[in-house]
């Protein structure tokens, strides 16, 4: 996963924000007790910013005026989509910096997510150009950026064998906004209407 370097002070009105699958209790927990454990044994803090997640869609720009038209936007796509169960299988890793946990194969969550990136595209104009090259790799990061070289490599020599396993359904799609220091989980959009 890649998160935008936010530091920047942003334009009067403007935030940040991006798409994510978050995990439901208690994988979520789970995968954010992983985080905590790696972050004080390897002295790294950025996975810590953000909840447990899957990248959608990248974080992008857009006017907090206009916040409304963006969800309502997203709550159209999402209504009637089918839900699907997500696999987690075992740890990888993007060298040199990043550790995460992997999402077994699945068809339907490749087709949803290149379905949500042409739908921002035109129904939102919502570009990611820098990232058009990179092909989705579901994952859930438990350490990055700021997990140094040598810390890689030991933490690496710990999880690479070690067993993870679980699932999860997912039944909606989160929109996450920027507070100025970490992501938090701001507007979930069901898959279908309850009730």
């Amino acid at each position: 996963m890649l998160i935008l370097n936010v530091k920047k002070s942003l334009p009067e009105g403007i935030a940040k924000y991006f798409l994510a699958i978050v995990p439901p209790s208690p994988v979520r927990e789970e995968i954010q007790a992983m985080k905590e454990y790696i972050s004080g044994k390897y002295n790294c803090q950025a996975a810590l910013r953000s909840p447990p997640h899957i990248t959608l869609h990248m974080p992008f720009q857009w006017k907090e005026k206009k916040e409304d038209v963006l969800c309502g936007t997203i709550a159209l796509f999402s209504l009637g989509k089918k839900t699907l169960t997500l696999e987690l299988s075992a740890f990888g890793a993007f060298e040199p910096r990043v550790l995460f946990i992997d999402v077994a194969e699945n068809a339907m969550l490749h087709e949803f997510q290149h379905s949500l990136h042409r739908f921002c595209k035109i129904e939102l104009n919502l570009f990611n150009a820098q990232y058009r090259e990179l092909p989705f790799r579901p994952h859930l990061t438990v350490a990055f950026r700021d997990l140094k070289k040598e810390m890689f490599s030991l933490a690496w020599n710990e999880f690479q064998s070690k067993p993870f396993y679980n699932s999860f359904v997912v039944n909606g799609i989160w929109l996450l906004k920027h507070t100025g220091k970490v992501w938090l989980p701001y507007r979930f959009f069901p898959f279908e209407i309850n009730g």
